[in-house]
């Protein structure tokens, strides 16, 4: 019975402590909870801060993009207007090349219908005279040997010769050269009564040219810049005209007549040589017309390539060799041409024929475009030349 109110005491005495203890503890977790609490409410005032600072960045960055957005709309608008300017520069270019091309056939139709319905002068016959000139095809082809004066060797002395007598030295063998011919048929160099039409419209015209189907124009001479941009009423005009070197004389009849123009892609002027390239057209059509104002031409193409203008290159071509009047030279111009050309060449040619040179540019600026014939000489047939045109060969 006495242990009963011992164990009544020693509860008593727990819950008292507990009483006692409960106080302090409490405060201890009020004030954790309240620190808690506290540093609750400063992380989420800490984050409202950051919040309000990106809402305050964020018109700075809108900004930014406007700008951005404005200034690759400039650069597109930037482009597309140069764009723009381009295309219509380009369209303006080609309007101005069709309209040159217009006026550049204009003019050839005029002179060519002034060139058609002029009379044809009936030829004159040559003056026997003992001064003039004789025509390619009489004309001897070099000096002969036999007029050549040789070396003179040194005679031997004889024993009582005086040691003090001069030695006549040697002299040198000349250059065998072409002599000057007169226009047969010619020999006043009157001129026919079609150029005297096409000379009231301009008094540079001294030829026409012709080749099947794809040139009928005339050719004109005055210096080798003019006409690079006038046609041939003088008019300026980007496809320019067809003009004869200005280095070639008149006042005999040239061995070789040099004519330029233009590489037009529309294939006016000499951008229509280009179809020489093709072996069936150099087949079909091998002949070409060339009249001067003194005499008429029919000439077979024996050569179309393209040579240097530069000595450095292996297929260079001094043009002024085939205006020489030297035979080595000429020969060896000619066969230049012929070592060059993109078909093989069956017609012969001689260094006494006379050539007819047409040249125009390529894309190579070192480099120029030849198609070369020789004058039908006066005792052949043209269905035997165009037979030897055709057994030509691509290389």
């Amino acid at each position: 019975m006495e242990q009963q109110p011992k164990r009544r005491r020693r509860r008593q005495r727990r819950r008292t402590l507990r009483e006692r203890m409960g106080a302090p503890g409490s405060a201890v977790a009020l004030l954790v909870t309240g620190l808690f609490e506290l540093i609750g409410y400063g992380r989420e005032l800490l984050a409202a801060r950051l919040d309000t600072k990106k809402l305050r960045k964020q018109p700075k960055r809108r900004k930014r993009r406007k700008r951005r957005r404005q200034s690759i709309r400039w650069e597109r608008v930037l482009v597309i207007g140069m764009a723009l300017a381009l295309l219509l520069f380009g369209l303006l270019q080609l309007i101005g090349y069709g309209l040159d091309l217009l006026a550049a056939r204009r003019s050839t139709q005029e002179l060519r219908e002034l060139y058609q319905s002029a009379p044809t002068d009936v030829p004159e016959e040559p003056e026997e005279t003992p001064e003039m000139l004789f025509p390619f095809d009489d004309a001897p082809t070099a000096v002969p040997m036999a007029e050549m004066p040789e070396e003179t060797p040194t005679p031997a002395a004889a024993p009582e010769a005086d040691l003090d007598l001069p030695t006549p030295s040697p002299t040198k063998t000349p250059i065998p050269r072409l002599p000057g011919t007169g226009y047969p048929g010619n020999p006043n160099r009157k001129i026919s009564s079609r150029f005297k039409t096409l000379r009231k419209e301009n008094k540079d015209i001294m030829g026409w040219l012709n080749i099947h189907r794809m040139l009928d124009e005339p050719v004109v001479q005055r210096d080798n810049v003019f006409y690079l941009d006038h046609d041939a009423l003088r008019e300026e005009n980007a496809n320019g005209a067809l003009f004869l070197d200005s280095g070639i004389s008149l006042k005999n009849r040239p061995y070789t007549y040099v004519i330029y123009g233009h590489n037009m892609k529309t294939g006016a002027m000499f951008g229509c040589l280009r179809n020489y390239e093709n072996i069936d057209f150099y087949r079909n059509y091998p002949f070409i017309t060339f009249d001067t104002m003194y005499e008429s031409g029919r000439y077979v193409v024996f050569a179309v390539g393209n040579i240097a203008t530069e000595e450095q290159y292996r297929d260079y071509l001094d043009l002024y060799a085939l205006r020489s009047t030297s035979i080595p030279e000429r020969k060896a111009g000619i066969d230049t041409l012929i070592a060059t050309s993109m078909h093989t060449c069956t017609v012969d040619v001689q260094p006494d024929d006379q050539l007819l040179v047409l040249v125009t540019c390529v894309e190579n600026d070192d480099y120029r475009r030849i198609v070369a014939a020789r004058r039908v000489r006066t005792d052949e047939n043209e269905s035997a030349l165009k037979t030897a045109a055709e057994k030509s060969r691509s290389r």
